[in-house]
């Protein structure tokens, strides 16, 4: 115990608990090495009032530690699944990158899960997801227009993406959309 109380070593319970946890949480899903940090970090403090800041890096060095030994715990798997989920939500490769980063991945992790996310064919997954575009019921007037490019380029979209998807027909649309027989 330190002067003021906090505990500054953990005890053997204390590293079972880390590894409980980790073991819960990766079995519950995929995670990034920081999210993971970060969730034990926190439930940590929670968990064991007097502990010292150094006490819970050590908890959750130790449950990132486990992650890996388990193979539950791949960064670069971790950017591919969740990029690939989200171009297919209609998410654009600058959406995504960010939501990486701020997961804790590095950058080379997320330009190569970003390789091979098509930008044209996630805005066209966007578009049918609004009704936008060739996917419009019906015409639209200027102000439907400048929505429609607004919210594309809110999402991620650049600009001449964003006007060639919303100028598009629905023929030129589906074929992107329709995987090559």
């Amino acid at each position: 115990m330190s002067e003021n109380g906090e505990r500054t070593q953990p005890t053997p319970r204390m590293l079972a608990w880390a590894r409980n946890s980790a073991a819960y949480r990766l079995a519950r899903r995929m995670m990034s090495r920081q999210e993971l940090m970060q969730a034990v970090s926190r439930k940590a403090r929670q968990k064991y009032e007097d502990i010292a800041p150094e006490v819970v890096e050590i908890l959750a060095n130790e449950a990132v530690r486990f992650g890996q030994t388990m193979g539950a715990i791949d960064d670069q798997a971790y950017a591919d699944v969740k990029s690939q989920s989200a171009a297919r939500n209609g998410k654009s490769r600058r959406a995504i990158a960010q939501t990486l980063a701020r997961k804790g991945i590095e950058k080379e992790l997320v330009t190569a899960a970003l390789e091979e996310v098509d930008d044209v064919l996630a805005a066209v997954r966007f578009a049918r997801k609004r009704g936008y575009g060739p996917f419009r019921r019906k015409e639209a007037d200027q102000r439907q227009l400048t929505r429609e490019l607004s919210s594309l380029a809110r999402n991620g979209f650049g600009f001449a993406l964003a006007q060639r998807v919303v100028e598009m027909d629905q023929q030129e649309a589906e074929d992107l959309l329709l995987p090559p027989l």
